[in-house]
């Protein structure tokens, strides 16, 4: 697996990746289906209301759990906030949803991430590339995914 340098996030990238919150602001953050979520979560050092729009990476209808990842890494603000404080609300398409946040461990984030790579080959292809990684195995997308990318359960409460 080849690792390039990660550049930050800046400018009309940034303001690309939070445009979708906007949408959900303005009431409409439903036209963006179930493959996104609006995560409302507490900021761990300044206590305020955060947001931030995933993607959802997977949803076991029959917990009605949703999945998603961490896919800056373990440094990520809103990553970090969950982890301190793991009861967040979710909206999914128009629908609201009060859940606990819980971390997978890495074998579990590693098998995640492998199986979001079968579902969605060219989007991981790709968000592994803008993450730094090139891959191309299953066995990659298991490392990035146990080393580098987080995945998270929103379990309902």
């Amino acid at each position: 697996m080849k690792t390039t340098e990660r550049e930050p996030v800046t400018g009309l990238k940034r303001f690309l990746f939070r445009a979708p919150i906007f949408l959900y602001r303005i009431g409409l953050g439903g036209l963006l289906g179930k493959r996104f979520l609006l995560l409302n979560h507490i900021g761990r050092k300044s206590g305020k209301q955060r947001q931030t729009v995933l993607e959802v990476v997977n949803h076991d209808k029959e917990t009605d759990t949703f999945y998603i990842a961490s896919g800056f890494g373990k440094k990520s603000d809103w990553y970090l906030n969950i982890l301190e404080h793991p009861k967040v609300n979710i909206q999914v398409g128009w629908r609201k949803m009060a859940v606990t946040a819980v971390p997978l461990t890495p074998e579990e984030s590693g098998q995640a991430m492998v199986d979001y790579a079968r579902r969605y080959p060219t989007a991981a292809k790709n968000l592994s590339k803008i993450l730094g990684f090139e891959v191309s195995t299953e066995e990659e997308y298991r490392t990035v995914g146990r080393e580098h990318i987080p995945f998270i359960a929103l379990k309902p409460r």
